[in-house]
């Protein structure tokens, strides 16, 4: 919402974040999830990259990537 408003006109529709979740305790991860939840009801993509397990119990639409011997396998979980 700052972007836009300073950027005349400009619209963030679309937002990737990398990590940083693992630094966060109990409380401050359920608030960053709401946080992000309430984005995602603006009509907004987030996507997270984490290894943090707590954060994908929460995120129920999901890309999985597994790391495997031979390469890596996708799978997407869609509620």
């Amino acid at each position: 919402d700052v972007i836009q408003a300073g950027k005349g006109g400009i619209q963030v529709e679309t937002l990737f974040i990398d990590e940083g979740f693992g630094t966060l305790d109990a409380e401050s991860l359920d608030q960053a999830c709401q946080v992000l939840q309430g984005l995602t009801e603006k009509n907004r993509l987030i996507g997270i990259i984490s290894h943090v397990p707590e954060l994908s119990e929460k995120i129920t639409d999901q890309i999985r990537i597994e790391k495997t011997s031979s390469g890596s396998n996708i799978h997407v979980v869609v509620s």
